[in-house]
């Protein structure tokens, strides 16, 4: 018998349904079903709660129900597990998520019986490094990323001063809004409003994109997945730190945020329906041209 693990939207209540829907027809087939505690009170399914470290041990899949921000959520909860994902979208037209709602009991039914692929995408493993005091007074944190670490320029504050170092050799002082570095699955998150590349998404590379450079250089960098890219804070102008849309807090002169390639990729559940192009096409009104 299988465990499967539900991750749901807590501000959408087809989310809970659905929920609710599938453990009921899990369970009736004997497999275990689990959430998180939280998320276990509020879809009604207090039985199935665990807590985070128990929701991973021997979990054959996670399901994500909600849009891309519930699929980073829950990729962050069990990837280094190597826990393949099934996002359901609850969302708009999501990049991430592989079925409808309609479809999910239809998906499980392909997952147990063995009828799927998984499709891999690399994630970033961010180091915080804040001497200064920074984000908490945390000298150094660990974060994971599937899509973005994103330095920039507080609400009220001006352009930030950021020193990049490539491979622990200097590469230049960007004056900018902020910078962001993405993965390819990101490419096509914030990156792409500050006018970065479209990369495909099973491909292995680190994009160092600025956001509104107050420079002549405008330009993304595409650079090799085992690149560690250092993001540097300079002057005394205070910047701010985010991964994945996670805000971590503030950076002060002299902190740092690092990025590489993570050890461990996301495995996203696949049934061949859905391909990044048909999704791009779609989403920007290709299919008439």
């Amino acid at each position: 018998m299988a465990a499967i693990g539900f991750i749901v939207h807590p501000q959408r209540p087809e989310a809970a349904e659905l929920a609710r829907d599938a453990a009921g027809w899990l369970e009736a087939r004997g497999h275990e079903v689990r959430l998180l505690a939280t998320e276990a009170t509020g879809a009604g399914l207090g039985a199935c709660a665990v807590d985070v470290d128990e929701l991973v041990v021997g979990l054959d899949l996670a399901v994500s129900l909600g849009g891309d921000g519930t699929m980073l959520r829950t990729v962050d909860l069990v990837a280094d597990a190597d826990v393949p994902v099934l996002g359901v979208n609850l969302g708009q037209l999501g990049y991430l998520t592989e079925v409808e709602p309609g479809q999910l009991r239809m998906a499980l039914k392909r997952f147990l019986a063995g009828s799927y692929e998984l499709e891999e995408r690399m994630r970033m493993a961010v180091r915080v490094d804040a001497p200064a005091g920074g984000v908490g007074d945390t000298e150094v944190s660990l974060h994971p990323a599937l899509n973005e670490a994103v330095v920039e320029k507080t609400p009220s504050g001006h352009t930030v001063r950021l020193a990049v170092s490539i491979d622990g050799e200097a590469f230049s002082t960007y004056a900018a809004d902020g910078l962001i570095v993405a993965t390819p699955t990101g490419s096509t998150a914030y990156a792409f409003s500050a006018r970065g590349p479209i990369v495909a998404p099973r491909h292995a590379a680190l994009l160092l994109t600025p956001v509104s450079p107050h420079m002549l250089f405008d330009r993304t960098l595409v650079l090799e997945p085992t690149s560690e890219i250092r993001l540097e804070v300079l002057a005394d102008r205070a910047a701010t730190v985010s991964v994945d849309g996670r805000n971590l807090g503030t950076l002060e002169c002299g902190d740092a945020v690092v990025c590489t390639a993570a050890k461990q990729p996301a495995r996203l559940v696949t049934f061949g329906g859905r391909n990044f192009l048909g999704i791009l096409k779609a989403k920007f009104g290709l299919n008439d041209r």
